[in-house]
C-alpha cells in the first residue's frame, strides 16, 4: 500500500498486521509498520529507511507500482535491522544506489549487514543533500534508542523523518494519526518500552526537532503526525519529572497470603487518597506495566518467598523497572514468607539503578493476622505521607 505524504513524497513501507512480539520481548498487540519514505527530486531519488527483510516484497512492489527504475540514495537513519535490514537487497536491485548515513551508523551496518566501505556516503550533522527541488538536511538525534540515530529533514515540505523517535507500534492504513486516543496509547507504550531509559537525552533531541519547525513528523513505525505538537507535547509530559498521585502494585501470590496483603493495601491507600493500579504479574501484559511506570510516583512489588527468594515473576518485574528507569520516586517491597529467605536483598539488587527512596520492607510470616493488617495500614500511611511531601496529592 502506497501512502502519499506530499507532492513527490510517499510512504512505500510495509504494514505488519500479524506481528505480536518485537525484539522477542516487546508486545505489539496492534501489529506494527516499517515505514520507508520515497522522495522524488527532479534530479535524484532518495529512499529514507527500509523495512524488515521479511517484508521487503511489499516495499519492492510499492516501488514497482510507482514506476521507480532507480534509486540514487538510501538514507539510513538507524542501523537496527527493522529499518536497515533490506538495504543489501535494495543495493542489489538498484546497483547505482549509495547508502547515506553518519559514521557511527556506517560502522554498525558494516558489522550487521556486511556492507562494504564503497557502499556509503558519510554525512556530518547539518549536511544537506540536493535532490533537485527537494533538499535533505541531516540532524543527529543520538540516544533516542541507539547512539547513531539521526533525523532526516525534507526542507521544502518541512517533513521530519525521525525513524524510531516519536514512533508507535501500530499497523494502520492511515497516512496520518487520526484516532488520537488509540495512537496516544500505542505511542506511550512504544515510549515506555523503548525510549524511557533515554529520557534525559530525549529532551535535548526534542529541542532539535522543534527548531526545525516541522509541518509533519514521519516516524518509521506507526502513522505520521500532521499535528507535530500532539506527539511532541506527549513526549514532553512523559520525560518530565512530574509524576501522578498513583501507586503501582505489582504482585504474585501463590497461596493467597500476599494477595490478602495487596487487597488490604489497596483499600488503605484509597482511604488515604492515593490512586492505585494493580497488576497480577503472572497474567499481566508487560507492555501495560511499562506504560503504568511512565507516570507513577510509587512502585510496590509484592511477592511470596519462594525457595528462599522472591517469586521469579517479581524478580523480572524489578529487573524490567530497573532497565526502563522510570521517574518513580518511591519503592516498597512487601510479601509473605514461611521461614526466612533473601527476598528483600534480591529485589534490592535488581532495583539498583533507580534513584528512589526505598521504604522499610513489610514482610509477614504466613497468612496475615489482625495485628499484621495494622502494619499494612501504616505502610499505606507512609506511602501517602511521601506523596504529600512530593506534592503530588491534590
Amino acid at each position: 500500500m502506497i501512502r502519499k505524504m506530499a507532492e513527490g513524497v510517499y510512504n512505500v513501507g510495509a504494514i505488519d498486521w500479524e506481528r505480536t512480539l518485537f525484539d522477542e520481548i516487546v508486545s505489539t498487540p496492534q501489529g506494527t509498520s516499517y515505514n520507508a519514505y520515497l522522495i522524488l527530486g527532479s534530479e535524484k531519488i532518495a529512499l529514507v529507511d527500509t523495512v524488515e527483510p521479511e517484508k521487503v516484497d511489499q516495499l519492492l512492489a510499492n516501488l514497482e507500482e510507482l514506476g521507480v527504475e532507480r534509486i540514487d540514495y538510501i538514507v539510513s537513519n538507524h542501523a537496527e535491522q527493522d529499518h536497515s535490514g533490506a538495504i543489501p537487497i535494495l543495493l542489489e536491485k538498484y546497483p547505482g544506489a549509495k547508502v547515506v548515513t553518519n559514521a557511527k551508523c556506517k560502522a554498525f551496518e558494516m558489522d550487521l549487514l556486511h556492507l562494504k566501505d564503497e557502499d556509503f556516503i558519510v554525512i556530518k550533522e547539518g549536511d544537506t543533500l540536493d535532490l533537485g527541488g527537494k533538499t535533505l538536511k541531516f540532524v543527529f538525534t543520538p540516544w533516542v534508542h541507539w547512539p547513531e540515530t539521526m533525523t532526516t529533514f525534507l526542507v521544502e515540505d518541512r517533513i521530519a523523518f525521525t525513524c524510531d523517535f516519536f514512533g508507535s507500534h501500530a499497523a494502520t492504513t492511515h497516512t496520518f494519526a487520526e484516532q488520537y486516543d488509540r495512537i496516544y496509547h500505542e505511542a506511550k507504550r512504544y515510549y515506555a518500552e523503548i525510549m524511557m531509559p533515554f529520557r534525559q537525552t530525549i529532551g535535548r533531541n526534542i529541542k532539535k526537532i522543534e527548531e526545525l519547525e516541522p509541518r509533519i513528523i514521519a516516524p518509521s513505525h506507526g502513522p505520521a503526525y500532521s499535528d507535530p505538537k500532539f506527539i511532541i507535547d506527549a513526549y514532553k509530559e512523559w520525560i518530565s519529572e512530574k509524576t501522578k498521585n498513583e501507586a503501582l502494585v505489582l504482585y504474585v501470590s501463590m497461596h493467597g497470603s500476599t494477595k490478602k496483603m495487596v487487597d488490604a493495601l489497596v483499600d488503605y491507600l484509597g482511604e488515604e487518597g492515593v490512586e492505585v493500579k494493580v497488576r497480577d504479574l503472572v497474567h499481566a501484559d508487560m507492555g501495560e506495566i511499562a506504560i503504568d511506570l511512565v507516570d507513577v510516583t510509587t512502585l510496590i512489588i509484592a511477592t511470596p518467598t519462594m525457595l528462599a527468594g522472591p517469586h521469579p515473576s517479581a524478580v523480572y518485574a524489578a529487573y524490567l523497572a530497573n532497565a526502563l528507569r522510570p521517574k518513580v520516586k518511591v519503592v516498597g517491597i512487601m510479601g509473605s514468607y514461611g521461614w526466612g529467605g533473601r527476598t528483600v536483598d534480591i529485589l534490592k539488587a535488581n532495583l539498583g539503578s533507580l534513584r528512589v527512596e526505598l521504604l522499610e520492607p513489610l514482610l509477614i510470616k504466613g497468612l496475615p493476622k489482625d495485628e499484621d493488617y495494622g502494619k499494612i495500614r501504616e505502610f499505606a500511611k507512609k506511602i501517602a505521607e511521601k506523596h504529600r511531601e512530593l506534592g503530588v496529592m491534590g
